[in-house]
């Protein structure tokens, strides 16, 4: 009788994971492993964006251009604005490798998903993604990763994602993570941030350094080959060029 039940048990168990692994053969779980050495943009912005907004093709177009780079694209992996990101960096892999025989150390279309009971599911444009139960886990995996932040239009989670980013980059827990602004949607809180943090002295003026506003995604990824190519030259240390970049990309 023992033995019977062991035989199904595993039994059962092996077709669990037989059923999970058709699930996710194009979708691979992200290790800290995967494209160790990659330079990763998080493209952060609402779920609740659809198709038809030109906001979705904007960001569709900016991550089919970072795709094109080589560049990898980070986002929260679900429907909206990261939908828009992830299909966009599929589109620019392809570009990316068209050239190539064999397409070694391709760009990655990343989603770090949070469990939520309306409005997240994992898009299908993704090469790699991780789990989480716990939106504090899930942001330090972000900030762990990423090299550049854009952030297109969104509610109080990209708000959320925004200021945290800026507050670590701050603190200096952070330092090679310029925040590119994607929409004019955020320059009120900016104009805000100045005329009632900065003018009263809750913050320095160099607070602002790693702010970059950018109209389009054509201005963005001109912007990220650049901020890549000084990462290179002068082996990561980058922060000091900030108001440079500021003066370029006015």
């Amino acid at each position: 009788m023992p033995k019977t039940t062991k035989k199904k048990s595993s039994s059962s168990k092996r077709s669990k994971i037989t059923k999970n692994s058709k699930k996710s053969s194009k979708t691979k779980e992200m290790s800290k492993h995967n494209g160790k050495g990659h330079f990763r943009i998080s493209i952060f912005g609402s779920a609740r964006i659809k198709r038809s907004d030109t906001n979705y093709k904007k960001v569709q177009v900016l991550a089919k251009l970072l795709g094109k780079e080589g560049f990898d694209v980070i986002t929260g992996g679900g429907p909206g604005l990261m939908e828009a990101a992830n299909k966009g960096h599929k589109e620019g892999q392809k570009l990316f490798c068209k050239s190539k025989e064999y397409c070694e150390n391709k760009p990655h279309s990343i989603g770090l998903n949070i469990k939520l009971p309306k409005e997240q599911y994992l898009n299908k444009h993704l090469d790699l993604k991780k789990d989480f139960k716990h939106f504090s886990n899930r942001l330090d995996t972000f900030m762990q990763l990423s090299s550049v932040v854009v952030v297109a239009p969104g509610g109080i989670g990209t708000l959320l994602e925004l200021l945290y980013t800026w507050q670590l980059v701050q603190v200096k827990h952070l330092c090679e993570t310029p925040i590119i602004l994607l929409d004019d949607m955020y320059l009120p809180l900016i104009d805000w941030i100045k005329d009632c943090m900065l003018r009263k002295k809750l913050i320095s003026k160099g607070d602002l350094n790693n702010i970059f506003h950018v109209k389009n995604p054509t201005k963005a990824t001109k912007l990220i080959k650049t901020i890549y190519q000084a990462k290179k030259e002068t082996k990561g240390h980058i922060c000091s060029n900030f108001t440079k970049y500021k003066k370029i990309f006015k």
